[in-house]
């Protein structure tokens, strides 16, 4: 593959990827506007096989929607050169590195705080339903500060593509 296609194949990866992710943050927020707290009756649902396959193949395309975004985003800086500058922030590609480090946080955050948590909620880690409501809350807060951190992580993005700031 020739760098020109490899270069067009990480941007709609990239692209495609962030409105997965992305995406579905902006939809939680959505269709659950306010934290509604979970009641234990709440979590006792449906343990079907079926069911539990569906919520982690949801739950799975988000997850690795966040890995490939990062990813080709990385790749991309590489390919052109400019990821020692956007990991300094130096100069014109300091807007993308301080994108770039929102994205890297938002990916941990996903990885490493809502997920873990996420699966007591679901039930696909076994934990008290005590546990399981306190997770929950935890991962309304994760999600909803990854939602406010698209924000500026856009705008760094765009503004690094598109000029926007005043750097040099």
């Amino acid at each position: 593959m020739d760098a020109a296609t490899f270069a067009l194949v990480l941007r709609w990866a990239h692209f495609l990827a962030g409105v997965v992710w992305v995406g579905h943050n902006y939809s939680s927020v959505v269709q659950r506007p306010t934290y509604v707290p979970l009641q234990a009756s709440d979590l006792i649902g449906d343990t079907s096989a079926r069911f539990q396959s569906m919520l982690n193949r949801e739950h799975g395309i988000f997850r690795w929607a966040s890995v490939v975004t990062w990813s080709a985003g990385l790749l991309m800086l590489w390919q052109r050169g400019a990821l020692p500058a956007a990991l300094h922030l130096q100069g014109g590609q300091a807007p993308i590195g301080i994108g770039m480090y929102i994205g890297t946080l938002m990916m941990l955050n996903v990885w490493f705080v809502l997920w873990p948590h996420q699966k007591k909620v679901l039930g696909l880690v076994p934990a008290p339903v005590e546990e399981r409501l306190r997770c929950s809350r935890i991962t309304h807060l994760s999600s909803r500060t990854n939602t406010m951190l698209s924000v500026p992580l856009l705008f760094f993005m765009a503004a690094g593509a598109h000029g926007g700031l005043p750097l040099a």
